[in-house]
């Protein structure tokens, strides 16, 4: 039975320089903006040289997604999706911010990757224009990185994520707010290295329009036309007013600059460094600038799932695909995964969860692509890919428990290796890999030939399996890879019985 779809739908970007929240009611696939939360948070500036997210920085943050929170409270975990972006992946005290930071906000935030990022970026961006374009080239500029991607309609073709922002350039060049001539050349030179070796794969000769998203150029767009600098989006000219205002004052605060919120102020120069190098490098004169960006890509990836159009179903087949697995021997490891799963009782950790069941699902598509590269120690090179590649859809999170469940699926069981996943996959991807790894070895021979009407029991750490009749006494093979099996699991603390 289809489960009803949510009323309401959530998502919330804690960005390097702000932290957004959109929420949306969804009738019948609709959605209609019902709310928007913003706060400068400037979680890139409590960095430190050590990459270490400063406990101030930290206290501001929180007690913005305490009032997130509240808004809300009430939602479903299925209804809402909260991401943090670049300086979450480069905090060395992540996990422990995201810890206390999921405790604020009520619901689970995953750290998505720059390409990940990018493509949700277009995303929100293709659903919020009605552009005629054939191809188009979207840049998000945002506290500490910058994406640029070039697609099709709502399909994303080329995506790059470089690390450098508003708040990182700010900082860097221009700090305490000081200006100069000489540290705005400099800073418009570092964007130019950042961005040379991409300067080939997103020139103006490779798309037909650029679009803008995000603060920085929204702010950027405001000004110009404030100032008459340009009537017609960003232009290169308009650019080079802003340029030549910015070099001759010496602090931020001499800058005067109509439209510019007093709070952006700090990282405008950054972000303007960012935007000419851009213009210039890639040979832009002209870019509109679209008030879709990342939130709204994720409220678009969250239908997605909700509409059982998960893009991550589509990504696991791409990549098989890619590594040619054996689609007919994965297909048997599915079955088999589900037919455990649908005889959990009500009392397992397993039982009745339908993320435990998609994740395996991914699992039994995906644990054997490592063949592709060698048949020896496979297992670890599927989990290399799967934690390193750029895989639509997936989270950080997402790759590591994935990889996770798929490099322990064969031989030594360490439950070491599951310690440092988040709660509550700790606790379940063990017994998630458990039940993979029993399907690998009962359809090790890798034939149609359907398998008996076994069971299977869990009960807190043991493992029970029962054949019917002489079953097990006339496939010495399986039982062997059982008792191995056993033997495999008993130093975890899994006590595997079969009969």
């Amino acid at each position: 039975m289809q489960k009803k779809p949510p009323r309401s739908v959530a998502a919330v970007d804690l960005g390097s320089n702000s932290f957004h929240m959109i929420v949306c009611s969804l009738t019948d696939g609709k959605l209609q903006t019902v709310d928007r939360l913003k706060e400068m948070v400037r979680l890139a500036a409590g960095l430190d040289k050590k990459n270490v997210l400063d406990q101030d920085t930290q206290k501001r943050a929180l007690a913005c997604l305490e009032r997130f929170g509240q808004r809300i409270r009430d939602f479903p975990p299925e209804s809402v999706r909260a991401v943090g972006t670049n300086t979450l992946r480069n905090a060395k005290n992540a996990q422990q911010f995201l810890e206390k930071a999921e405790k604020a906000l009520n619901h689970p935030i995953h750290i998505i990757s720059g390409i990940e990022e990018a493509r949700l970026v277009y995303q929100g961006v293709a659903h919020s224009v009605g552009s005629t374009a054939d191809l188009r080239l979207v840049v998000d500029i945002g506290g500490g990185s910058t994406e640029y991607i070039i697609g099709k309609e709502d399909t994303p073709k080329k995506k790059e994520s470089l690390s450098m922002g508003c708040v990182s350039m700010s900082n860097l060049f221009f700090s305490q707010g000081q200006l100069s001539k000489n540290a705005f050349n400099k800073a418009i030179l570092f964007a130019e290295q950042q961005l040379e070796p991409f300067q080939k794969k997103f020139h103006r000769r490779h798309w037909d329009q650029a679009i803008g998203s995000s603060g920085t150029l929204r702010s950027i767009d405001k000004v110009l036309q404030a100032k008459n600098w340009s009537n017609d989006g960003i232009t290169m000219t308009g650019l080079e007013h802003l340029v030549d205002h910015i070099k001759q004052c010496t602090h931020v605060n001499e800058l005067n600059l109509p439209e510019l919120d007093p709070e952006r102020l700090p990282v405008f120069p950054g972000g303007v460094a960012i935007a000419y190098a851009t213009f210039k490098n890639l040979d832009i004169e002209q870019m509109s600038v679209s008030d879709g960006a990342l939130r709204e890509g994720l409220i678009q990836d969250l239908l997605g799932r909700i509409y059982d159009h998960d893009i991550r179903s589509a990504t696991a087949k791409t990549l098989a695909d890619r590594y040619h697995t054996d689609k007919q021997h994965a297909a048997r490891i599915k079955q088999t995964v589900n037919t455990m799963l649908g005889q959990l009782s009500c009392d397992c950790c397993l039982s009745n969860n339908e993320e435990v069941a998609q994740f395996l699902e991914w699992a039994g598509e995906l644990h054997e692509i490592g063949h592709d590269i060698a048949h020896n120690q496979y297992h670890k090179h599927s989990a290399y890919i799967i934690e390193h590649g750029d895989l639509a859809g997936f989270t950080t999170q997402d790759q590591i428990l994935l990889a996770t469940i798929t490099r322990s699926h064969r031989r030594k069981f360490l439950r070491s290796r599951f310690h440092v996943l988040p709660a509550p996959w700790n606790t379940l991807a063990p017994f998630m890999t458990i039940i993979l790894r029993l399907a690998v070895v009962l359809r090790r021979n890798r034939q149609e030939h359907d398998l008996p009407d076994f069971k299977i029991a869990i009960t807190k750490s043991r493992i029970e399996l029962r054949f019917p009749g002489n079953w097990l006494l006339n496939s010495p093979l399986t039982h062997a890879d059982l008792i191995q099996e056993a033997d495999y699991l008993k130093p975890a603390g899994f006590k595997l019985e079969f009969s």
